[in-house]
């Protein structure tokens, strides 16, 4: 089954959406911008970058139009708004706006040291050569909003064998490697304390390194807020924001929806459940808020709402305009150069932002911002339309060529 399904929420058509965007570059009528969306899916299918796909176009007035297109090829799944994805990074949003509402309340300043609130992270090394020396500067909590604390990404792994001795474990290890995150962290403070003793690769704050930082974000919400991660996140935002179905555990009825991962990787390639990296167990708090949640396409469609609206969703005031425009300033230029992609893009609070969209071949307006994650979902939030776009696939290798090639189809190429 594939095609375009309009989600009936207000009487405004995608035409509507498409003159939002400008047709003089998206086409001039609601069957170009949505034929134009699905051959660009089935392209994606065709090309062997991911299995079933759909796309959801919104607006901030709660216009949605969806367009699935499924593969229908032996061991894939169709799709829908009710499709449980991993959304690993994806994940870091939702932290970040967690983050935001709590400043809101007052409960915590930008500059203010973690160490603050967690203390373990009071002492830390740095990386300086092939020494390591104390930190001269204190990690702030605006360090770990916009990944620059020192801290990357680690495994655990060295030259393809387990350091017994490393501490590096704080996300999952490769497809062929045994996860052992869930199992040794069964909550986040004891998790900080292992990776406050990791070196920092340097100074906090003295520069950009994409790394772990919305997992301890997560231990600050729980010390901030006096309740767990998971229903912090639940009363403040899933349940006005009606995320039904986001959570970092899996029960049998969510397992039942759960996508099959489609990985196109070297020798690997076809659909499975058997790399899942992460458990999703009701056991663990080892919950972490850089890449632990699953999601639909239903449930961040309203977060990505909301977002668009000011921070409003069907009435409620989640987050002040205010809070948006921070997170949305730049902190770190050229972040994409840093990942081997084209400059053009900077980064806020965890969230990319449009600086110049010709550097990756479209001519998406500047400012848009948002982010992806591990297993190709995508998405993105338009200001200056009042818009959002949003991907929910499940696909390995990752691809930033998906979200490129898809803001090329909406907003037309480069001039």
């Amino acid at each position: 089954t594939q095609g375009v399904h309009m989600i009936l929420r207000t009487s405004m058509s995608l035409l509507s959406l498409c003159f939002l965007f400008g047709c003089a570059t998206t086409g001039s009528s609601e069957e170009g911008l949505s034929s134009r969306i699905k051959s660009y899916q089935s392209q994606i299918i065709e090309d062997e970058v991911t299995g079933s796909n759909l796309v959801i176009v919104g607006a901030a007035d709660g216009t949605r139009a969806m367009s699935v297109v499924n593969s229908g090829r032996p061991g894939d799944r169709d799709v829908d708004a009710s499709t449980i994805f991993p959304i690993w990074s994806m994940s870091k949003p939702i932290t970040i706006v967690a983050m935001m509402t709590l400043h809101e309340q007052g409960k915590f300043q930008w500059n203010d040291p973690v160490s603050d609130y967690i203390p373990c992270f009071a002492d830390l090394l740095v990386q300086d050569g092939d020494a390591v020396r104390p930190a001269t500067e204190p990690l702030r909590i605006e360090h770990l909003m916009a990944h620059r604390s020192g801290w990357a990404y680690y495994s655990g792994w060295e030259d393809g064998v387990p350091n017994t001795n490393s501490i590096k474990n704080p996300v999952p290890p490769g497809y062929d490697r045994p996860h052992t995150n869930q199992t040794r962290f069964n909550d986040l403070q004891s998790y900080c304390e292992a990776i406050a003793l990791e070196p920092l690769a340097f100074e906090p704050g003295s520069s950009f390194l994409y790394g772990i930082n919305q997992a301890i974000l997560g231990r600050l919400v729980e010390v901030l807020s006096g309740l767990s991660f998971q229903d912090y996140l639940t009363q403040t935002l899933f349940e006005p924001l009606e995320m039904v179905d986001t959570s970092f555990v899996m029960d049998a009825d969510k397992r039942s929806r759960f996508q099959p991962l489609w990985i196109n990787s070297e020798h690997l390639k076809g659909y499975t459940y058997l790399l899942n990296e992460l458990t999703y167990s009701p056991t663990s708090q080892a919950h972490f808020g850089g890449e632990g949640l699953v999601s639909t396409a239903a449930d961040y469609a309203n977060f990505c709402e909301m977002l668009a609206n000011g921070g409003e969703f069907k009435g409620n005031q989640i987050l002040t305009q205010e809070s948006i425009d921070r997170m949305t300033t730049p902190l770190s230029r050229d972040i994409m150069s840093e990942m081997g992609r084209p400059s053009g893009m900077d980064m806020g609070y965890s969230v990319f932002v449009m600086r110049d969209s010709s550097a990756e071949g479209n001519a998406a307006p500047q400012g848009i911002f948002g982010w992806s994650g591990y297993h190709n979902t995508h998405f993105w939030i338009d200001p200056s339309n009042q818009m959002y776009v949003l991907w929910m696939s499940r696909a390995r290798e990752f691809s930033f060529e998906i979200p490129a090639g898809l803001r090329k189809v909406v907003y037309g190429p480069a001039e």
